[in-house]
């Protein structure tokens, strides 16, 4: 008996801490400083080891760590010039060590792949799923790792768990009860409430930091909001500063009970599978959407998959072919503090939120924009591509024109013929591509 009143007691004390500290501010949108204050013990920390690391690190692995972001030198010149200028109009044996070029280069490190593994870190950040290129320097580094394992899986991880459980409970319950309110300004009112207190509840689950730039450009209503695409949890990173329509396929278990209680108090867009392939169905119902000016703005991730928060890829065009208005917004993570990208084709959901949850911090910027049209005489595709190129700038992240699909599909034909027409292109016309 003894025994369960004490652990009732700490249960107690710890759910009383949790709502006091934690869930109040959340519902007003405050912070009481004690993640600013853990940031910065957590700052002075990796600053030390970064310091300890450098000192007891031989030459030779700074060297390596240096010579990282790229495993070979690229020429990014335009097939044209790599062909060497003036050349006739016949085939030249030649141009063979050009494309035999370009294939090494890309058995050897290409552009895509890469995308899709987590990015390397320039100092060890004190987590054992990142030390891969760095071993003993100290028995005092050592000694502070041993420390930040034992706080983030025996303090962090349970409050985290904690912080998860009943952020997603009060979603479920919550937009479950209002959904039953007859649809009203305060049915919209009390389901924004819902859902901007649950997504801060569920970002400080993970101790997330997140700096909002540009706020006069904050998505409007009746409005496309297009991001760039690293993590599942980039809804909750946009939706803790506002309110959007989600857009996706129904699933089923844990996620379905979410959506089905989401859609009751909130007119988010959900697709069966079979009518996710219809594209008519698919714009019809997003169109309808759009032109009511009174929903929320749809949130849309054009490249279709999580890309490691180094590049942006192909923006897909259907997004861009239903009119209205485009809000882009620009997302990246500091990976120094926690790696926010999933790599789904190697770690489930569950595993990945466990390495979430065990990391030190989600610390990430937001960056929103000013609203984009389509142009005259501009087409889906290079409307795309346009509002691509703004994101990739804003977030000081490399633009790819690839395909996210190729992270599980082959190369399609089209590139392929794309590259034999420049050549013939360049046979015919006598050394030009125009």
């Amino acid at each position: 008996m003894e025994g369960a009143e004490l652990a009732g007691k700490i249960l107690s004390t710890w759910l009383t801490l949790v709502l006091g500290f934690i869930l109040l501010p959340s519902v007003f949108g405050v912070s009481l400083g004690i993640s600013e204050i853990y940031m910065k013990i957590l700052v002075k920390t990796l600053e030390w080891a970064t310091i300890r690391i450098e000192k007891g690190a031989p030459k030779e692995s700074t060297l390596k760590n240096s010579a990282s972001v790229g495993i070979i030198q690229r020429d990014e010149s335009p097939m044209e010039k790599g062909l060497s200028g003036l050349r006739g109009r016949d085939f030249e044996l030649s141009d063979v060590f050009y494309f035999s070029k370009k294939g090494l280069e890309a058995i050897v490190e290409d552009e895509v792949t890469q995308r899709f593994s987590s990015e390397e870190l320039v100092s060890w950040n004190l987590l054992t799923r990142t030390n891969v290129n760095f071993h003993y320097i100290s028995l005092r580094l050592t000694m502070v790792w041993v420390l930040g394992v034992i706080v983030r899986y025996c303090v962090l991880l349970p409050l985290r768990v904690t912080l998860a459980f009943i952020g997603i409970s009060l979603l479920v319950i919550g937009t479950t009860l209002v959904g039953q309110l007859p649809d009203s300004s305060l049915k919209n009112w009390l389901s924004e409430l819902v859902h901007l207190t649950c997504c801060r509840i569920c970002v400080r689950a993970l101790s997330g930091t997140i700096h909002y730039h540009n706020k006069q450009y904050r998505p409007q209503k009746g409005g496309i909001c297009v991001a760039n695409h690293t993590s599942p949890i980039d809804v909750l990173i946009l939706t803790t500063d506002g309110c959007y329509a989600m857009v996706g396929q129904v699933h089923g278990g844990l996620m379905g009970i979410i959506q089905r209680a989401m859609v009751k108090a909130c007119p988010h867009v959900w697709f069966e599978r079979s009518e996710m392939k219809d594209r008519h169905l698919v714009t019809k119902r997003l169109k309808e959407h759009i032109a009511d000016k009174k929903k929320l703005p749809i949130l849309i991730f054009p490249e279709g998959t999580c890309i490691n928060n180094t590049s942006v890829m192909m923006f897909k065009k259907g997004s861009f072919e239903i009119g209205g208005t485009i809000h882009p917004v620009a997302i990246k993570y500091n990976p120094q503090f926690g790696d926010a990208f999933w790599n789904s084709s190697k770690y489930n959901m569950v595993s990945y939120l466990l390495r979430m949850m065990t990391s030190w911090a989600i610390v990430c910027d937001v960056w929103y924009m000013p609203p984009m049209t389509r142009e005259e005489g501009e087409d889906a595709v290079q409307f795309a591509n346009r509002v691509k190129s703004a994101i990739a700038i804003q977030g000081g992240l490399t633009e790819l024109p690839w395909d996210g699909g190729l992270k599980r599909a082959k190369v399609k034909d089209t590139f392929k013929e794309e590259q034999q027409k420049n050549y013939s292109k360049m046979i015919v016309g006598n050394g030009s591509l125009n």
